[in-house]
């Protein structure tokens, strides 16, 4: 009996002649897709056949730029019988190497202008053509004792592989198998309610979020419509022009959008999502006011998908993620176990359908992460407001202790990136003889010159309580990243 395939799924909903994907002047139906993805998967199959005295699923890698194209090559990964794993563009080349070794990957498919980063003994097997670009089909040989867990992987049915952003230390490989990212996607379309009539706005990073949000908008049928740049006027033009119904972006996307030129009136926007970082007040406001659509904030986490989505409270209370969909639990819990009161912070766990089956290294089964009763608990702190909305505080491992007082930095660098001679803060904790810790702040400095402390303490004690004050503050250059962009904390 054949395994359920994500792929396949996608392939029996899917109306052939229907528009899956649009990139300025090239489109592709649904047909023209899965033809293309067939062709992709029939010239990587006799690879994967070729690896002698294999039981388990072959893993491929995949390098490629965020566009249309990405989309026929990482589902034809899927459709060969492979599990998919995205490799991002924009990490370091030792980065990529590390990522080879800790998913034991067997192929890497690699644009050829940017394969320089292979270890010296990865064999080249062949070529794909896609779109006219050149794609290195690679063998990576096998790392001697590794230990993976072939017989636990297969079992499983894996699809898909990616890395968390590591923001608070070594980042976890996170398993997803075919039948998980079915439940996910069904479960976040509760909420989303993305259908054969919607048009989306793709402006996020394909090995990111490839395998969540693609696949959903691929399984119920609408249209992705991927714009190249991130300004502001021409994501305002690309929504106009084609008529988009849908964006699911950052906040710092929004926060161009609003600002941008008055060059075109975008009347078919039916639903706008923030994720992958704090939205605040002010951008949500200028969002509703200039395109008469509330900016929904939503937690969007790898392990389970998006699970809560601030539908209900995006006008009163638009910085919450807001309140669980229909097939998701969420719980707070605090230092004893037990939900806080309200107001107080407690660590976001969650419970529901899709979630993840294993973390990869080390390799963890999901029942030895979750708890007796299910729970995931997420690292990060949250808070209640009086109609149940969830308030995102900031993370467990990075809370600040003053004394017996807590300091959320993501608070503080909220504050801090609101002065107008400060571009982005970083807030972590030093050790102090009489406090035990106490907060201190680095922070990249606008162009016209950088603040004299005074004046950034001046302007925190306007906002916070004097024990969340930085101690020091030191200018610098840049900040440490993750690689979707996130600050990277020790």
């Amino acid at each position: 009996m054949s395994q359920f395939s994500i792929v396949e799924a996608i392939r029996e909903r899917a109306q052939a002649g229907a528009t899956a994907l649009v990139q300025k002047d090239r489109s592709l139906t649904y047909q023209e897709l899965f033809t293309r993805c067939d062709d992709l998967a029939a010239q990587i199959r006799p690879h994967l056949a070729s690896t002698p005295g294999r039981t388990d699923r072959l893993r491929i890698g995949v390098h490629f730029p965020s566009c249309l194209d990405y989309v026929p090559l990482a589902l034809a990964t899927l459709a060969a019988g492979a599990c998919f794993v995205p490799i991002p563009d924009e990490l370091a080349e030792e980065e990529k190497r590390e990522l080879l070794t800790r998913t034991a990957l067997d192929l890497v498919l690699v644009i050829e202008a940017a394969a320089a980063w292979l270890p010296d003994n990865a064999q080249n097997l062949g070529r794909l053509e896609v779109n006219g670009q050149g794609v290195l089909i690679t063998r990576i040989p096998p790392m001697p004792d590794t230990g993976f867990p072939r017989d636990a992987f297969e079992a499983l049915n894996p699809a898909f592989i990616r890395f968390s952003s590591g923001t608070t230390g070594k980042s976890k490989g996170v398993l997803l198998s075919h039948e998980s990212l079915l439940q996910r996607i069904t479960a976040a379309n509760e909420g989303l309610r993305i259908g054969p009539g919607d048009r989306i706005l793709w402006v996020l990073p394909m090995a990111h979020h490839f395998a969540v949000s693609i696949v959903l908008y691929l399984y119920h049928g609408a249209t992705t419509i991927i714009e190249e740049t991130h300004l502001g006027e021409d994501l305002l033009r690309a929504g106009a022009e084609q008529k988009a119904t849908v964006m699911y972006g950052s906040p710092v996307h929004y926060r161009q959008l609003v600002e941008a030129p008055d060059l075109a009136s975008w009347s078919t926007l039916r639903l706008a999502v923030a994720t992958a970082a704090a939205l605040d007040a002010t951008t949500a406001e200028k969002f509703r006011t200039r395109f008469g659509r509330n900016l929904v904030q939503g937690l969007g986490i790898i392990e389970l998908g998006l699970p809560v989505l601030n539908q209900s409270g995006a006008v009163e209370a638009p910085e919450a993620i807001g309140l669980p969909l229909p097939a998701y639990e969420c719980l707070l819990k605090d230092e004893n176990g037990q939900e806080p009161p309200q107001g107080d912070p407690g660590e976001i766990c969650l419970r529901g359908p899709g979630m993840f089956d294993a973390y990869l290294d080390p390799w963890l089964p999901r029942a030895q992460v979750v708890d007796a009763q299910g729970w995931f608990a997420t690292g990060d702190l949250g808070r209640r407001d009086s109609a149940g909305r969830v308030f995102i505080c900031g993370r467990k491992k990075t809370l600040i202790n003053v004394g017996g007082m807590k300091v959320f930095p993501e608070e503080v660098e909220a504050v801090l990136d609101a002065h107008p001679k400060v571009q982005r803060s970083l807030v972590e904790a030093r050790l102090h003889p009489l406090y035990g810790e106490v907060p201190v702040a680095r922070y990249i400095a606008s162009p016209e010159g950088a603040p004299t402390a005074m004046e950034l303490r001046n302007h925190l004690r306007a906002h916070l309580a004097g024990y969340k004050i930085p101690l020091m503050f030191s200018a610098v250059p840049e900040l440490p990243l993750t690689a979707s962009g996130k600050l990277k904390r020790a």
